[in-house]
């Protein structure tokens, strides 16, 4: 059985192993293992916050190491990109020759979100746009970031949800999620 490693922000959410069992389940059912960054067991011991950060680094790349393939939750995270760590297990896994895949519940553009966050943005010209300091903002009609979005094996498969009681409700959508075992399936079948 091939093992996907889960990355996403979901580790943050407050019912965080919830979310990663429910995602565990759904795999599951379409003949996956799922490994969520929360099964790590780890005693966070070390003699400083930062020892134990980085403990925690370790132990996720050595679960992305063991998996086959990577699906990422890119929905936006505390700014108009994805969580810079569900990034970083991105180019890891990307870097080891692993499937990547991902998905975001929020299907604007990264111009569009980049533009919604910052007030002092303009438009120089037919093509190109820049902040407040002159600096360039990405225009390719991606996603993300354009390696993030490089780093992605498939189609980013985007669902767009709107936020209504709970912030968070963002991140426990799993429509898209279950798009991306679709495609693994589908592949799978075609190979």
């Amino acid at each position: 059985m091939k093992r996907i490693y889960l990355a996403g922000p979901e580790v943050f959410l407050s019912d965080a192993v919830s979310i990663g069992d429910q995602k565990k389940k759904i795999c599951e059912a379409y003949g996956f293992e799922g490994i969520f960054p929360l099964d790590n067991i780890l005693e966070l011991n070390e003699p400083s916050p930062q020892q134990n950060g980085l403990k925690i680094g370790r132990a996720n790349e050595e679960l992305i190491e063991s998996c086959d393939i990577v699906i990422a939750n890119m929905t936006p995270f505390r700014g108009a990109s994805c969580d810079v760590g569900t990034a970083y297990e991105m180019g890891f896994g990307k870097a080891l020759g692993k499937t990547v895949l991902a998905y975001s519940n929020n299907s604007d553009l990264f111009l569009k979100r980049n533009l919604d966050q910052l007030p002092n943005a303009k438009q120089v010209d037919e093509q190109t746009y820049v902040d407040g300091i002159g600096m360039t903002l990405e225009n390719f009609g991606l996603i993300d970031n354009l390696m993030l979005d490089n780093a992605v094996s498939g189609p980013i498969e985007l669902e767009n949800v709107g936020v209504f009681y709970d912030q968070t409700d963002v991140y426990r959508n799993l429509r898209a999620f279950i798009r991306c075992l679709e495609q693994l399936k589908n592949d799978a079948k075609a190979a």
